[in-house]
Protein backbone atom coordinates (compact mmCIF):
# COMPACT_ATOMS: atom_id res chain seq x y z
CA UNK A 1 0.00 0.00 0.00
CA UNK A 2 1.14 3.07 -1.25
CA UNK A 3 0.95 7.41 -0.40
CA UNK A 4 0.45 9.51 -2.83
CA UNK A 5 1.54 12.53 -1.06
CA UNK A 6 5.15 13.32 0.18
CA UNK A 7 5.11 13.06 4.00
CA UNK A 8 5.55 16.74 5.37
CA UNK A 9 6.93 15.55 9.08
CA UNK A 10 8.21 11.75 9.61
CA UNK A 11 7.92 10.35 12.78
CA UNK A 12 9.86 7.31 14.09
CA UNK A 13 9.68 4.85 17.32
CA UNK A 14 13.63 4.12 17.66
CA UNK A 15 14.04 0.43 19.21
CA UNK A 16 12.68 -2.30 16.92
CA UNK A 17 11.66 0.25 14.72
CA UNK A 18 14.76 2.35 13.58
CA UNK A 19 17.30 0.54 15.63
CA UNK A 20 17.12 -3.57 14.40
CA UNK A 21 19.06 -6.60 16.44
CA UNK A 22 22.69 -4.39 16.27
CA UNK A 23 20.91 -1.77 17.87
CA UNK A 24 23.02 0.54 15.46
CA UNK A 25 21.36 2.96 12.80
CA UNK A 26 22.56 1.12 9.56
CA UNK A 27 24.37 3.20 6.61
CA UNK A 28 20.96 3.02 4.37
CA UNK A 29 18.92 4.34 7.55
CA UNK A 30 21.40 7.34 7.86
CA UNK A 31 21.38 8.53 4.05
CA UNK A 32 17.80 8.02 3.96
CA UNK A 33 17.17 10.81 7.22
CA UNK A 34 19.72 12.82 5.85
CA UNK A 35 18.27 13.01 2.27
CA UNK A 36 14.79 14.18 4.32
CA UNK A 37 16.93 16.23 6.31
CA UNK A 38 18.47 18.04 3.27
CA UNK A 39 14.74 18.21 1.81
CA UNK A 40 13.77 20.50 5.01
CA UNK A 41 11.27 17.58 6.21
CA UNK A 42 11.52 17.45 9.85
CA UNK A 43 12.56 14.05 11.34
CA UNK A 44 11.45 13.07 14.87
CA UNK A 45 12.54 10.69 17.14
CA UNK A 46 9.39 9.44 19.23
CA UNK A 47 10.08 7.14 22.51
CA UNK A 48 10.00 5.89 25.24
CA UNK A 49 13.28 6.38 26.20
CA UNK A 50 14.33 9.28 28.04
CA UNK A 51 16.32 12.22 27.33
CA UNK A 52 19.52 10.89 28.32
CA UNK A 53 19.20 7.84 25.62
CA UNK A 54 18.59 9.84 22.28
CA UNK A 55 21.92 11.48 21.65
CA UNK A 56 23.61 8.22 21.13
CA UNK A 57 20.58 7.98 17.97
CA UNK A 58 20.51 11.71 17.19
CA UNK A 59 23.98 11.89 16.53
CA UNK A 60 24.64 8.90 13.15
CA UNK A 61 21.37 10.78 12.15
CA UNK A 62 22.24 14.31 12.35
CA UNK A 63 19.25 15.08 13.92
CA UNK A 64 19.35 18.24 15.78
CA UNK A 65 15.54 18.98 16.12
CA UNK A 66 13.33 17.36 18.41
CA UNK A 67 12.16 14.44 19.96
CA UNK A 68 9.54 13.01 22.28
CA UNK A 69 10.96 11.29 24.82
CA UNK A 70 9.03 9.05 27.60
CA UNK A 71 6.35 8.00 25.77
CA UNK A 72 4.85 11.59 25.16
CA UNK A 73 5.80 12.79 28.73
CA UNK A 74 9.03 15.24 27.88
CA UNK A 75 9.62 17.14 24.47
CA UNK A 76 13.48 17.36 23.82
CA UNK A 77 15.56 19.58 21.77
CA UNK A 78 17.90 17.78 20.37
CA UNK A 79 20.31 20.30 19.20
CA UNK A 80 20.53 22.57 22.36
CA UNK A 81 19.72 19.25 24.99
CA UNK A 82 16.88 21.37 26.25
CA UNK A 83 13.52 19.87 27.62
CA UNK A 84 11.24 22.42 26.17
CA UNK A 85 7.76 20.78 27.43
CA UNK A 86 6.87 18.22 30.30
CA UNK A 87 3.31 16.94 30.19
CA UNK A 88 1.62 15.09 32.57
CA UNK A 89 4.00 14.51 35.79
CA UNK A 90 2.80 11.86 38.42
CA UNK A 91 2.83 13.85 41.96
CA UNK A 92 4.16 11.63 45.01
CA UNK A 93 0.44 10.63 46.45
CA UNK A 94 -0.50 9.31 43.21
CA UNK A 95 2.59 7.14 43.00
CA UNK A 96 1.66 6.23 46.51
CA UNK A 97 -2.00 5.27 45.37
CA UNK A 98 -0.44 3.23 42.86
CA UNK A 99 2.04 0.93 44.40
CA UNK A 100 -0.64 0.06 47.15
CA UNK A 101 -3.07 -1.05 43.83
CA UNK A 102 0.47 -3.04 41.92
CA UNK A 103 1.39 -4.89 44.76
CA UNK A 104 -2.07 -6.34 45.37
CA UNK A 105 -2.56 -7.17 41.07
CA UNK A 106 1.17 -8.05 40.87
CA UNK A 107 2.46 -10.00 43.92
CA UNK A 108 6.06 -9.31 44.54
CA UNK A 109 6.47 -6.12 41.90
CA UNK A 110 9.65 -4.06 42.18
CA UNK A 111 9.07 -0.49 40.70
CA UNK A 112 11.56 2.40 39.11
CA UNK A 113 10.83 6.34 38.61
CA UNK A 114 11.70 7.81 35.72
CA UNK A 115 12.33 11.82 36.56
CA UNK A 116 13.18 14.97 35.04
CA UNK A 117 14.82 18.32 35.31
CA UNK A 118 15.15 21.27 32.81
CA UNK A 119 18.03 19.19 30.97
CA UNK A 120 18.56 15.95 30.10
CA UNK A 121 20.73 15.01 33.34
CA UNK A 122 20.25 16.09 37.08
CA UNK A 123 22.63 14.29 39.58
CA UNK A 124 21.36 15.82 42.08
CA UNK A 125 17.56 14.48 41.29
CA UNK A 126 18.48 11.64 40.39
CA UNK A 127 17.10 10.94 36.70
CA UNK A 128 16.36 7.06 37.07
CA UNK A 129 15.78 5.32 40.61
CA UNK A 130 15.12 1.83 41.54
CA UNK A 131 13.81 -0.78 43.78
CA UNK A 132 16.02 -3.43 44.87
CA UNK A 133 15.56 -6.08 42.95
CA UNK A 134 13.84 -4.19 40.07
CA UNK A 135 15.21 -6.16 36.77
CA UNK A 136 16.19 -3.58 34.01
CA UNK A 137 16.05 -4.84 30.31
CA UNK A 138 18.18 -2.44 29.51
CA UNK A 139 21.67 -2.74 32.20
CA UNK A 140 21.84 -1.43 35.74
CA UNK A 141 24.96 0.76 34.38
CA UNK A 142 22.70 4.11 35.32
CA UNK A 143 20.29 3.28 38.03
CA UNK A 144 20.41 4.55 41.26
CA UNK A 145 18.89 1.64 43.85
CA UNK A 146 16.73 3.09 46.52
CA UNK A 147 14.07 2.34 49.16
CA UNK A 148 10.24 2.16 47.53
CA UNK A 149 9.62 5.34 49.75
CA UNK A 150 12.60 7.22 47.93
CA UNK A 151 11.32 5.99 44.28
CA UNK A 152 7.44 7.07 45.17
CA UNK A 153 9.15 10.39 47.19
CA UNK A 154 9.72 12.86 44.52
CA UNK A 155 6.59 13.71 41.25
CA UNK A 156 7.92 11.26 38.06
CA UNK A 157 7.30 11.46 34.47
CA UNK A 158 6.62 8.09 34.17
CA UNK A 159 6.69 5.33 36.56
CA UNK A 160 7.78 1.30 35.79
CA UNK A 161 7.14 -1.86 36.95
CA UNK A 162 8.98 -5.26 36.85
CA UNK A 163 7.99 -8.82 37.60
CA UNK A 164 10.18 -11.88 37.38
CA UNK A 165 7.86 -14.79 35.59
CA UNK A 166 5.39 -12.77 33.98
CA UNK A 167 5.51 -11.01 30.53
CA UNK A 168 4.40 -7.51 29.66
CA UNK A 169 0.99 -8.36 28.15
CA UNK A 170 0.08 -10.34 31.09
CA UNK A 171 1.35 -7.23 33.44
CA UNK A 172 -0.89 -5.06 31.51
CA UNK A 173 -3.63 -7.23 31.45
CA UNK A 174 -3.67 -7.65 35.20
CA UNK A 175 -3.05 -3.56 36.34
CA UNK A 176 -5.25 -2.18 33.91
CA UNK A 177 -8.23 -3.16 35.75
CA UNK A 178 -7.36 -2.17 38.36
CA UNK A 179 -5.72 0.99 38.34
CA UNK A 180 -9.16 2.35 36.60
CA UNK A 181 -8.03 4.81 34.31
CA UNK A 182 -5.86 6.71 36.66
CA UNK A 183 -2.70 6.81 34.40
CA UNK A 184 -1.97 4.80 30.77
CA UNK A 185 -0.62 1.40 30.97
CA UNK A 186 1.88 -0.09 28.11
CA UNK A 187 4.86 -1.57 27.54
CA UNK A 188 7.81 -1.17 25.05
CA UNK A 189 9.18 -4.78 25.20
CA UNK A 190 7.91 -7.85 26.48
CA UNK A 191 9.98 -8.87 29.03
CA UNK A 192 8.19 -8.33 32.12
CA UNK A 193 8.15 -4.41 32.07
CA UNK A 194 4.94 -2.37 31.74
CA UNK A 195 5.27 1.49 31.60
CA UNK A 196 2.60 3.77 33.76
CA UNK A 197 2.20 7.56 32.42
CA UNK A 198 -0.31 10.22 33.19
CA UNK A 199 -3.75 9.52 31.45
CA UNK A 200 -3.72 10.79 28.27
CA UNK A 201 -0.21 11.54 27.66
CA UNK A 202 0.94 9.34 25.02
CA UNK A 203 3.84 9.37 21.78
CA UNK A 204 0.63 10.92 19.86
CA UNK A 205 -0.28 13.87 22.13
CA UNK A 206 4.01 14.49 22.04
CA UNK A 207 3.99 14.62 18.20
CA UNK A 208 0.68 16.10 17.92
CA UNK A 209 2.63 19.27 19.61
CA UNK A 210 5.61 18.99 17.23
CA UNK A 211 3.71 19.03 14.24
CA UNK A 212 1.81 22.02 15.39
CA UNK A 213 5.08 24.15 15.80
CA UNK A 214 6.03 22.98 12.40
CA UNK A 215 2.60 23.96 11.33
CA UNK A 216 2.10 20.25 9.63
CA UNK A 217 -1.46 19.05 9.34
CA UNK A 218 -2.19 15.77 10.65
CA UNK A 219 -2.32 14.38 7.29
CA UNK A 220 0.63 14.77 6.49
CA UNK A 221 2.80 13.06 9.60
CA UNK A 222 4.03 9.18 8.83
CA UNK A 223 4.57 7.63 11.77
CA UNK A 224 6.34 4.36 12.25
CA UNK A 225 6.04 1.58 15.20
CA UNK A 226 6.38 -1.87 16.52
CA UNK A 227 5.11 -1.68 20.33
CA UNK A 228 2.02 -1.07 22.36
CA UNK A 229 3.51 2.37 22.81
CA UNK A 230 3.29 3.18 19.23
CA UNK A 231 -0.26 2.56 18.77
CA UNK A 232 -1.48 5.65 19.45
CA UNK A 233 0.99 7.64 17.03
CA UNK A 234 0.24 4.86 14.13
CA UNK A 235 -3.58 6.05 14.65
CA UNK A 236 -3.40 9.68 14.97
CA UNK A 237 -0.71 10.28 12.37
CA UNK A 238 -2.28 10.41 8.64
CA UNK A 239 -0.27 7.62 7.59
CA UNK A 240 1.07 4.96 9.98
CA UNK A 241 3.44 1.96 9.59
CA UNK A 242 3.88 -0.84 11.46
CA UNK A 243 7.31 -2.85 11.05
CA UNK A 244 7.10 -6.77 10.13
CA UNK A 245 8.49 -7.06 13.52
CA UNK A 246 5.82 -5.70 15.46
CA UNK A 247 2.93 -6.51 18.36
CA UNK A 248 -0.27 -7.78 16.79
CA UNK A 249 -1.97 -4.84 18.69
CA UNK A 250 0.44 -2.38 16.17
CA UNK A 251 0.08 -4.62 13.32
CA UNK A 252 -3.68 -4.46 13.88
CA UNK A 253 -4.01 -0.03 13.74
CA UNK A 254 -1.74 0.36 11.02
CA UNK A 255 -2.12 1.96 7.58
CA UNK A 256 0.92 -0.33 6.08
CA UNK A 257 3.25 -2.79 7.09
CA UNK A 258 6.64 -2.46 5.87
CA UNK A 259 10.09 -4.80 6.16
CA UNK A 260 11.65 -5.24 10.08
CA UNK A 261 13.86 -3.19 11.48
CA UNK A 262 16.82 -6.03 10.84
CA UNK A 263 15.79 -5.05 6.86
CA UNK A 264 15.86 -1.16 6.87
CA UNK A 265 11.90 -0.98 6.89
CA UNK A 266 11.65 2.66 7.60
CA UNK A 267 14.50 3.27 4.80
CA UNK A 268 12.06 1.36 2.48
CA UNK A 269 8.92 3.07 2.98
CA UNK A 270 10.79 6.83 2.89
CA UNK A 271 12.86 6.18 -0.37
CA UNK A 272 9.81 6.39 -2.07
CA UNK A 273 9.88 10.06 -2.03
CA UNK A 274 13.75 11.14 -0.82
Amino acid sequence: MGRVEKPRLIASDVDGTLLGPSEQVTPRTVSVVQRVLADDVPFVLCTGRPPRWIAPIAGPLGLTGYAVCANGAVLLDIGTDTVVAVHGELEPKLLHDLASALDKALPGCRLAAERISTGSVDHELRNFVIEPEYHNPWGEEESRIAPRAEVLGKTAIKLLVSRRGMTSEEMAEATSAVLDGAVDVTYSSSGGLIELSAHGVTKATGLADIAERFDVPQSSVIAFGDMPNDVEMLQWAGHGVAMANGHPTVLAVADEVTGPAAEDGVAQVLERWF
